[in-house]
């Protein structure tokens, strides 16, 4: 019944225990235990958001919080927020968010346990482990389950080069590339021995699916035949840029002409050629240090250098640069050189890469190597110095690298000219930033020895034609959009009165749910001339008590999905602990959950409830006590749940009046309930 009073704090609810949701979260899968809760209590109370995101995007400090570009889609504007004091992220960009362990989940799709793990090894937590329930015991998912495939692949290739066939083969090809133990143990360099199917019979014998085998492409299956894709090869792993194997390259070491020299792993879940750069695992930190990466061509360039002490070096795995590649380094930096083969293939190649990079407002520069040099060969027979000296010395920025290469093959020729002029052209167009292409024009200019008009002009059209176009494209995705706006509904986003005044309640617990207010209640009695009227209690207790105690008196139960299921955990805590602690409550949250809570608690506004001027929705201002902005919530959601009620009296009313009396007294009652209601809120009824 609607205000019939408080009710005891001992309530039963149906998940007193706040971690229930854990222990669900802590189910291993594919394991025969279970991470200790003591474990994952280190892991919180130890990790630092901002140096595990720091690993992985570049952070700039922004206040007391810091900024960095969003890893999850693409941007040029910083909009990706990390708070060192709530230990929370925020990407504002794709609507993500969390703490620490949902950005690995998010980022290197990590499932719970593999995460905190990752987080116990980097902090040197000592991990504890308990025996798993029989309910527990379930098979992992298919992409977990390829991620192990890969993991033991890579171990088992390694393990090969200390067999009798794999020194000989595979160990002796990369001491002849100058590698040392050091190296070739660092980048996990293993050999696939030349047997149709050795690897798959070991992986199959080891536990392992065939399945699986078959979606990382390790294995080729054919009806009742299965083998090794990459037999008689030295192996490559390719690592993410938490050091998880996606997948594999592989250097065939005979002179077959019909097989492919290089191989690579196929497209799969976990590994997308165009989105992967080799050596960026290994050289992530070196990256972000020096504040510059390198991109080479092949896979044997960036360990060559990497050896030689030239750390922040990656490599395109032989393929063109592409944008996914390329927001995988702007997380680290924004300067990047392009370290290329001296011949024709290569410039080309260094050319072809660098309008993606500008494009991206990026600083990109280009280091082209003497005729009959590559980063490999020069890697190995010069010091970590000369090699320094020469890529500080030889680097060029890209414009007069390409205005010079293009006037060489235009000399002479007025129509290959010309179009070297618009091909520069169209490369500087690309900027984001307006004085940058104007620099550019400028040095083009002088480089080509023509009007600075000419190639201003020639830039505007570029850039409206461009802009024309990108305005059609994104005129054709509205449509698209618009058409299948109702179809992608989502009932859990569905903003309405309701779901506002819920959201307000969960925000005001999160922020301030063990905080004590004082509270002035109003008890209602109807005075002899039929008018209610109140006696006002004063009450100072903790945020939290005053929301479970009102909500549960008047029987309110949330009806947004998302806010029903955060309720009752956050709640749940609070009234087990009396506090508060915004790390432990995002480890028992989803990732939906999770990024809700985000965006709750990482708004620039301390407090500040949305959408108060919506009809029926009131508070007086924005400087009202946490109390008050409480108290104007609970009261708006009281006063919508009588209209609802007064709209469900009336629908039952009946034709024959007589039979109406006693609905049209409760129709009265509640009319003079929600006119008190909104006298409280200062509403005009």
């Amino acid at each position: 019944m609607l205000f019939s009073g408080f009710i005891s704090l001992s309530r039963k609810r149906n998940h007193s225990n706040p971690y229930f949701y854990i222990q669900e979260l802590l189910n291993l899968k594919h394991r025969k235990k279970l991470i200790a809760r003591s474990t994952v209590d280190a892991v919180f109370d130890t990790a630092r958001v901002e140096e595990v995101i720091g690993d992985f995007v570049q952070l700039k400090k922004s206040g007391s919080n810091y900024k960095g570009l969003s890893p999850f889609s693409e941007e040029r504007t910083p909009s990706f927020m990390v708070s060192p004091v709530k230990q929370i992220w925020k990407d504002f960009s794709s609507g993500k968010g969390g703490n620490v362990v949902t950005f690995l989940m998010e980022h290197e799709h990590f499932t719970f346990p593999e995460a905190i793990k990752w987080l116990a090894k980097r902090y040197g937590i000592e991990i504890e482990e308990t025996e798993q329930t029989d309910e527990q015991k379930q098979v992992q998912d298919e992409k977990e389950s390829m991620f192990l495939v890969s993991k033991y692949a890579a171990e088992w290739m390694q393990s090969q080069l200390k067999t009798e066939m794999g020194r000989a083969i595979g160990y002796s090809y990369f001491k002849e590339r100058g590698f040392t133990d050091e190296t070739i143990a660092y980048f996990q360099l293993g050999y696939s021995p030349d047997q149709w199917s050795a690897f798959t019979d070991a992986a199959v014998k080891a536990g392992y699916k065939l399945e699986f085998l078959e979606k990382t492409g390790l294995s080729i299956v054919k009806e009742e035949k299965q083998f090794d894709r990459f037999k008689g090869r030295v192996m490559f792993p390719i690592r993410s840029l938490s050091g998880r194997v996606l997948g594999f390259g592989g250097r065939i070491l005979t002179n077959d002409k019909k097989a492919a020299k290089y191989l690579n792993s196929p497209q799969s879940a976990i590994y997308d050629k165009s989105k992967v750069l080799y050596g960026i695992y290994e050289a992530k930190q070196a990256i972000a240090k020096e504040d510059l990466c390198y991109i080479v061509e092949g896979y044997t360039d960036v360990i060559q250098l990497h050896q030689a002490g030239v750390k922040n070096v990656v490599s395109s795995s032989g393929t063109a640069l592409t944008k996914e590649q390329i927001r995988l380094i702007q997380r680290l930096t924004p300067n990047i050189t392009v370290l290329y083969d001296g011949d024709a293939a290569g410039l080309r190649a260094a050319i072809r890469g660098t309008d993606l990079i500008l494009e991206a407002g990026m600083n990109v520069r280009v280091c082209t190597f003497p005729q009959g040099e590559d980063p490999d060969s020069y890697a190995k027979a010069h010091t970590q110095t000369e090699i320094v000296e020469f890529l500080n010395g030889n680097a060029v920025d890209f414009i007069s690298f390409k205005s010079n290469l293009l006037k060489e093959e235009a000399a002479g020729d007025p129509i290959k000219k010309a179009a070297m002029i618009r091909d520069i052209v169209t490369s500087i167009a690309k900027i984001p930033d307006d004085i940058s292409r104007e620099i550019y024009i400028r040095e083009s200019a002088a480089i080509l020895d023509i009007g600075e008009d000419v190639l201003f002009s020639s830039l505007a059209q570029i850039r409206n034609a461009s802009i024309t176009e990108e305005r059609k494209k994104e005129r054709r995705e509205q449509q698209v959009q618009s058409l299948t706006k109702v179809e992608d509904a989502q009932p859990a986003l569905k903003v309405d009165r309701r779901s506002i005044l819920e959201q307000s309640i969960i925000k005001i617990l999160l922020l301030y749910g063990d905080r004590k207010e004082d509270f002035y209640e109003e008890y209602l009695q109807e005075s002899d001339s039929g008018e209610l009227v109140s006696e006002t209690v004063k009450e100072t207790i903790p945020v939290y008590e005053k929301i479970y105690m009102d909500l549960q008196s008047d029987e309110i139960a949330f009806s947004n999905p998302i806010f029903k299921t955060l309720y009752p955990k956050i709640i749940d805590m609070l009234l087990m602990k009396g506090t508060l602690d915004l790390n432990t409550v995002m480890s028992i949250l989803t990732d939906q959950e999770a990024q809700h809570v985000a965006d709750l608690v990482m708004q620039e506004d301390k407090y500040q409830l949305h959408k108060w001027d919506e009809k029926m929705i009131f508070v007086k201002s924005k400087e009202s006590t946490i109390a008050k902005a409480l108290m104007d919530t609970i009261l708006n959601f009281r006063r919508l749940m009588i209209q609802d009620k007064i709209k469900a009296l009336q629908n039952d009313i009946k034709p024959d009046a007589t039979d109406n009396l006693e609905v049209l007294t409760a129709v009265n009652d509640y009319n003079k309930l929600n006119r008190y209601l909104g006298n409280r809120l200062n509403r005009v009824i």
